[in-house]
């Protein structure tokens, strides 16, 4: 388990240790902790149906979702807890994960919502970027990361110039989240190389 994830987990845990109905809290939680997060889905899921609105069920049900791979409950599950804590840069994070993941993924291919995806994504990231604030490499890396998926996907589809430039004004964000993170850590080599994959995309489409 990456420190990320740990350190969202932790969180996740204490925020709701004392909201979760008293029949699932326990279980839930355990189950989590050992990363079954399929049997934490089942007990929160139940614990969700006695209390609606309870945003700590709300987000530990949205993050075992995503752990489980269902990025569309992931999603959903995420929305309805934003509207409950709009303020939460987590919930922005994991939800534009989660539609990164649909847009990346192959059976996605033809699905009219993969773009959207992509903009959805990049959206969540800025949010939880304004939110926590802008030197947060985790954060950066994932919409830098966001932007270089979406300059690729729409590369395929050039047939004008102004889709060309497009595709490059995507690369050229993708480049200064990554360069920003490097600012502060300079020894990132998978970031370093990042950016030069990303302008080796740039310098093909010119």
């Amino acid at each position: 388990m990456n420190y990320f994830k740990h350190f969202a987990l932790i969180l996740l845990v204490i925020s709701a240790k004392n909201s979760i109905g008293q029949n699932y809290d326990k279980i839930a939680m355990q189950a989590m902790m050992k990363g079954d997060y399929k049997g934490a889905v089942a007990q929160l899921e139940k614990a969700e149906s006695k209390d609606p609105n309870n945003a700590g069920v709300i987000k530990m049900l949205g993050y075992s979702y995503f752990q489980c791979g269902d990025y569309d409950n992931s999603i959903s599950t995420y929305s309805r807890f934003i509207t409950l804590k709009p303020s939460d840069y987590s919930a922005y994070y994991y939800r534009g994960k989660a539609r990164l993941n649909l847009a990346n993924d192959p059976k996605e291919s033809l699905n009219q919502m993969r773009e959207s995806f992509y903009l959805s994504s990049i959206k969540d990231f800025t949010k939880a970027i304004e939110i926590k604030g802008e030197d947060d490499p985790q954060l950066l890396q994932n919409r830098g990361l966001a932007y270089k998926d979406y300059g690729i996907y729409k590369s395929y589809k050039i047939k004008k110039s102004a889709e060309k430039t497009a595709c490059i004004a995507l690369f050229n964000n993708s480049v200064a989240d990554f360069q920003s993170i490097l600012t502060s850590q300079p020894q990132r080599k998978d970031i370093t190389s990042l950016v030069e994959y990303v302008k080796a995309q740039i310098t093909s489409l010119k």
